[in-house]
């Protein structure tokens, strides 16, 4: 797998650069259903073959994604930690003495 490979399956879901495996997977169930060739609306029989290529590559690369569990990554991920960490002890917030 290229970059561009990565690019174009994003290309291909429509998605922005960063997203969740959840919605991911909600975004490849979408296409399958609206692209599928037993709907009846689906005008280019070849799609679906292109959604799920794509597909492939992205899971692929998610499966093989190292992730990130320090804690600045955690930060960055959950706001609402960094806040409560930040005025925890602080005694307008409730906290400290």
């Amino acid at each position: 797998m290229t970059y561009r490979d990565l690019r174009n399956a994003l290309t291909e879901f429509d998605l922005p650069p960063r997203v969740s495996w959840r919605q991911l997977k909600e975004r490849h169930r979408q296409l399958v259903k609206r692209y599928h060739p037993d709907n009846g609306d689906a005008t280019d029989p070849d799609r679906i073959r292109r959604i799920n290529d794509a597909y492939r590559v992205l899971r692929e690369y998610c499966t093989d994604y190292r992730f990130d569990f320090s804690h600045q990554e955690f930060l960055e991920q959950c706001p609402e930690e960094r806040l409560r960490e930040q005025f925890s002890e602080d005694s307008l917030w409730g906290g400290g003495s």
